[in-house]
């Protein structure tokens, strides 16, 4: 896929999106390993096979980006890393793009355990959001996250997300298909843009501290 929507990188202030590339992996590797037990619970999982049915393997990290690569240029995904102050921190993709009379995708992400709660993936996601609804030209995304999630919550409820309902056993996560709750938002909620809503938020927020 030649076009503005990809490859694209995208950056405010600290935080930056960029496509992940096979060299990333020592550095995804290590901030995988740092967060294992923060991340388990929330890490979708393959389930076991069904009687004839085939078997599959979680794929290794040259098999992911390839995967990744491809479905990004047939126009079906956009697969970011993000670094924070220039250290690879966590990952985004938006999957599931869908053109025709729907025009829509999915967010999914996580990140290091040690940036949370600095307003990263805020950004990161404001970031996104903004790129597919101007530059791709999707309608609408999805970000679908397990009630437990806290901080997944916490992220899409300061930028303003809609929480649509839940899910029943939506995604095999952590061992066992878990419900999940759909938040959304269209183009039309955000004409000034995703990033423009979450500084407004941000400088509020720090102004009130002061």
């Amino acid at each position: 896929m030649n076009s503005p929507s990809w490859p694209v990188e995208l950056a405010e202030g600290d935080v930056v999106l960029r496509p992940i590339k096979l060299r990333d992996q020592r550095a995804w590797r290590e901030v995988n390993r740092r967060n294992r037990d923060w991340l388990r619970p929330w890490e979708a999982t393959i389930p076991p096979p069904t009687p004839g049915g085939p078997i599959t393997h979680r794929p290794t990290y040259r098999q992911m980006v390839r995967h990744l690569r491809g479905e990004a240029n047939a126009g079906r995904m956009l697969p970011f890393v993000i670094e924070y102050q220039g250290r690879l921190v966590g990952q985004l993709t938006v999957a599931g793009i869908t053109w025709g009379s729907m025009c829509s995708g999915h967010v999914g992400y996580w990140v290091d355990q040690s940036v949370a709660g600095r307003g990263v993936m805020p950004t990161a996601v404001a970031l996104v959001v903004d790129h597919c609804f101007r530059t791709v030209g999707l309608h609408r995304i999805e970000v679908c996250i397990r009630p437990e999630n806290g901080p997944s919550r916490r992220v899409v409820e300061k930028l303003g997300f809609r929480e649509e309902g839940l899910r029943p056993r939506y995604l095999h996560i952590d061992g066992a298909w878990r419900d999940h709750l759909v938040f959304a938002l269209t183009a039309e909620e955000v004409p000034d843009g995703l990033l423009n809503r979450w500084r407004r938020k941000r400088n509020s927020h720090n102004a009130e501290i002061e």
